[in-house]
């Protein structure tokens, strides 16, 4: 069932030692011989790929590059990587890792579901602020799952030629089927806004429709994850039609300290009085706690020292914060010259 192609690939990257390369040919061959009617074929194949152990590469050798590389229209489409992001390596909240967790879960064991009439979580809508780890996950997702990360890139997606857009949707929801993958559509309220909008001229319906009828339709083995900052602009058909919504929110107190401790572990913390910087952390996202830590921790390098002083944390994080104040004072201005305007 396999195709030419495919059993060159195959052969090639046997014979280079190239393990990564070698699974995802032979999982693209099974997705293939189960859409020409050979599924018991399809699930033989998948079966010994998940039992074959992988093979480390010897120290000192750069991993092989993978498969995966759009070609043709798609390859304005899509960008495609092999994340090396574990679940375990993210801070979240103990229900969004359970969350995760299961997701993970029932992909590895997707047949032993399909055999009871049962299928996987694998449509995924994340919701929250950005900076909160929504595009990690679909790394993290990628990592777990041994599947590469299909980035949907929108800005070559959309266009404005009626029917285009549709058309370039169902070729990225075809190379769902014949490439395994983490498809991550982000930013998706470009896609998903809603169908009432009043500045609506048609168009976006039919994208959204478009899209709806693609993901209802879709049965291949990918997990198709969309994110977005906007979820009030997102239509209220779209909820219906994921598996799961995962809502990410700002760090708590607890998740701060442990963001703060990963990412400066190889330095001296013994020192930091941590309501200081916990004081100074709240209200800012996981990315902007992760780059404040980072000028600490230059700080500390520039000094010729392995120690974190609690001021030099604590004036990072307030850094972080003056950055966002004169948008949100100019915001307030206006609101305030408006109201004026109209009394």
């Amino acid at each position: 069932m396999a195709t030419g192609e495919q059993l060159k690939a195959l052969l090639k990257s046997h014979a280079a030692g190239d393990d990564e390369r070698f699974r995802s040919t032979a999982l693209q061959i099974a997705a293939h011989s189960a859409r020409k009617g050979a599924t018991q074929l399809a699930k033989e194949l998948r079966d010994i790929v998940d039992q074959r152990p992988r093979r480390q590469a010897p120290t000192g050798i750069p991993r092989a590059i993978p498969i995966v590389r759009p070609a043709g229209e798609l390859a304005g489409l899509v960008t495609a990587s092999y994340p090396s992001t574990r679940i375990a390596e993210m801070v979240l909240s103990d229900e969004i890792r359970d969350e995760l967790a299961e997701v993970v879960s029932q992909y590895r064991q997707r047949d032993r579901l399909r055999h009871h009439g049962l299928s996987p979580k694998r449509r995924l809508l994340l919701i929250g602020p950005p900076g909160c780890g929504k595009t990690m996950t679909a790394s993290a997702l990628a990592g777990e799952c041994a599947l590469p990360l299909m980035f949907v890139q929108l800005h070559t997606l959309i266009t404005k030629y009626m029917g285009e857009t549709a058309a370039k949707l169902h070729l990225v929801f075809d190379s769902m089927n014949e490439t395994r993958g983490v498809y991550l559509f982000d930013e998706f309220d470009a896609i998903g806004s809603t169908r009432a909008a009043r500045n609506d001229v048609g168009e976006i319906r039919r994208i959204l429709n478009s899209f709806l009828q693609f993901l209802e339709r879709d049965e291949s083995d990918s997990i198709v994850v969309a994110a977005t900052n906007l979820v009030g602009m997102l239509d209220e058909a779209l909820f219906r039609r994921f598996d799961d919504v995962i809502r990410y929110t700002l760090p708590d107190a607890k998740m701060i300290r442990a963001l703060i401790e990963n990412r400066l572990a190889r330095f001296e913390l013994a020192n930091i009085e941590w309501r200081v910087p916990l004081t100074d952390a709240r209200g800012l996202s996981h990315a902007e706690i992760t780059r404040a830590c980072d000028e600490a921790a230059k700080g500390s390098v520039l000094a010729d020292t392995k120690a974190i002083s609690t001021s030099a944390l604590s004036h990072a994080l307030r850094r972080r914060r003056r950055m966002h104040a004169p948008q949100s004072t100019s915001r307030r201005n206006r609101t305030a010259n408006g109201r004026t305007q109209r009394a």
